[in-house]
């Protein structure tokens, strides 16, 4: 990659939400092969990138493949390391969806808060993204809820 530590990183950023909203699943998870994705408050966190496989089989709704969302990332603030190796970044989210059932709205706002590393082979890659809450709307078209074994209850 060529360009500013800065921009690379922004770049990973709008990629996580190009590849979740356009349903290619199986490159948004590789995103987290060597980190972890956590949904504060919704699941525990995902740990490598069949973790998060199994989370958006388990929880995301999708439609003919895709989510039906747009993820409009907005307000990044990055900051490197002097020796550009690693970064923070946080953000704000807004998640907009429409689906047959459901008129275009916002479902969900947040903040996300990233750690990254850099290597010399591979570039900028998440270390850590946790997605905090902010205002939830109506959600049920883009996550099914947690099963009772999943919330630590008996199933049987």
């Amino acid at each position: 990659m060529c360009g500013s530590a800065e921009a690379e990183i922004r770049d990973l950023m709008h990629r996580y939400a190009e590849l979740f909203d356009g349903g290619k699943i199986d490159e948004f998870a590789d995103l987290f092969a060597r980190g972890t994705l956590h949904f504060r408050g919704l699941d525990e966190p995902c740990i490598g990138s069949q973790a998060v496989r199994d989370f958006i089989d388990r929880r995301v709704i999708l439609y003919d493949g895709r989510p039906r969302t747009n993820h409009v990332v907005t307000n990044i603030l990055v900051e490197v390391d002097p020796a550009r190796s690693a970064a923070t970044a946080r953000s704000y989210v807004i998640v907009l969806q429409a689906t047959p059932e459901l008129p275009l709205q916002p479902i969900v706002t947040g903040r996300y808060h990233d750690v990254f590393a850099h290597d010399a082979s591979t570039g900028w890659h998440f270390v850590e993204r946790e997605a905090r809450g902010g205002l939830r709307g109506d959600i049920s078209h883009h996550l099914r809820p947690k099963s009772h074994d999943e919330q630590g209850h008996s199933v049987g």
